[in-house]
């Protein structure tokens, strides 16, 4: 048994609740960060033997940089984040500007918090060491959890167990949890694959980049780059429509050469930024149907395990973030009230986590899977309208429109 274990009666050493969060990831640390910040006792376990990424960037609007400077990371999220001035959306082609929104310091002085541009792995490094060491257990791949009805035990592949008065699943689209939970169910390929890389931003310097984030948008397909780093690279994310996706691997390393092909014809400055990349990778991308429901006694799903969606509103990460906040939030409160009725209390706490997030992150995955069309409409009659409503002004691209998104306050 591990040494995070809780009592016969569901309680701990102290009277506070305990909680074990499967998975390392950004939504899983923030998890462990945000209910130690609230005084909860939590420990991660993570199946990798290191945290690592695949490079990718990742955008932490304000809604998200709300929760993370609360928890003590904005000298992290500054050093290695880069605030763009816009979103500057054009044409795949020629490169006219469709519609260029103002982010940095409009978004800022609207809701509070800055927009970052990140690497995700200076993200979850930044997470990590906020983290003591001691909660966070590596090489620990979940093969079994049991609801006792006093408290969870979590069963690992090293022989490892866990027990704890509640777990959070934490653990990605293809999440364990969710299938002890609710049965096996497999993630839906989009029809969408992503090539990504990451350039020295040195080698761009004749393109003369804006510190915008960069959206093409073409036939079947659109383009995305942003510096991250502090700077010194560029990120892209380069997708394309595909019929189906057969490999088990969901990512693979690819020839830059076939990335180039992918997009010939399309303007000189995003072939040149391809061109300059040392390698790519191809990602198929999932997502899932919104769940009914995300809890079942003690336990609960957060993050990918949940609500994977397409990242066309650069929100995947957010939501997660956003999800321990609120998460945190409820069992602190659960924590507060009468131990004796923690029985009952826990498993009401998990379902208005649910309750409170379950309507956000559904819209958020309706508006990304919309926006795959409208990024992708063939040149024609559509495009043409499309263009011409972006030349007037993006909707719900405005400060107001946005308000719902970029205001919210997940631990309020």
């Amino acid at each position: 048994m591990s040494a995070h274990s809780t009592h016969p009666d569901g309680t701990r050493d102290g009277g506070g609740i305990s909680v074990s969060v499967v998975g390392g990831g950004v939504g899983g640390l923030t998890t462990a960060l945000s209910l130690l910040h609230r005084g909860i006792d939590a420990h991660v376990y993570e199946q990798a033997a290191a945290l690592s990424e695949v490079g990718a960037g990742v955008q932490i609007s304000p809604n998200a940089s709300r929760v993370l400077h609360g928890l003590g990371l904005a000298e992290d999220l500054e050093r290695t984040g880069v605030k763009p001035v816009a979103l500057h959306q054009r044409r795949w082609d020629d490169g006219r500007t469709l519609a260029r929104s103002p982010q940095a310091g409009p978004l800022e002085a609207a809701f509070g918090f800055p927009h970052y541009l990140m690497h995700r792995a200076d993200l979850l490094a930044a997470l990590a060491r906020r983290l003591p060491a001691e909660r966070l257990h590596l090489r620990h791949r979940l093969t079994g959890l049991t609801d006792h009805g006093d408290h969870v035990e979590a069963r690992f592949a090293n022989g490892a167990r866990a027990a704890a008065d509640v777990l959070v699943g934490a653990d990605g689209i293809h999440s364990p949890t969710r299938a002890a939970l609710f049965g096996p169910e497999h993630p839906r390929f989009t029809g969408c694959v992503a090539y990504r890389g990451l350039v020295p931003a040195e080698r761009l310097r004749g393109l003369g980049l804006e510190v915008t984030t960069q959206l093409w948008m073409g036939p079947r397909a659109h383009f995305v780059h942003y510096f991250v780093g502090g700077g010194r690279l560029v990120n892209f994310v380069a997708i394309i429509e595909r019929d189906s996706w057969t490999r088990e691997s969901w990512t693979d390393r690819r020839d830059v050469a076939e990335a180039l092909a992918a997009f010939e014809g399309w303007h000189p400055q995003v072939r040149a930024i391809i061109e300059a990349v040392d390698e790519t990778y191809l990602w198929a991308l999932f997502d899932r149907a919104p769940l009914r429901r995300w809890s079942a006694g003690r336990v609960t799903l957060l993050g990918d395990a949940c609500h994977a969606m397409l990242p066309f509103m650069a929100q995947g990460a957010a939501m997660a973030v956003e999800d321990a906040a609120t998460l945190a939030a409820r069992l602190a409160a659960a924590q507060a009230g009468p131990r004796r009725d923690l029985a009952a209390v826990l498993p009401a706490a998990l379902l208005q986590y649910e309750a409170a997030r379950l309507p956000r992150t559904s819209r958020l995955q309706a508006m990304s899977t919309a926006n795959k069309t409208e990024f992708h409409l063939p040149d024609g009659p559509g495009q043409a309208e499309r263009d011409a409503r972006m030349s007037e002004g993006v909707p719900g691209m405005s400060l107001q429109a946005l308000a719902w998104v970029y205001g919210h306050d997940a631990a309020a």
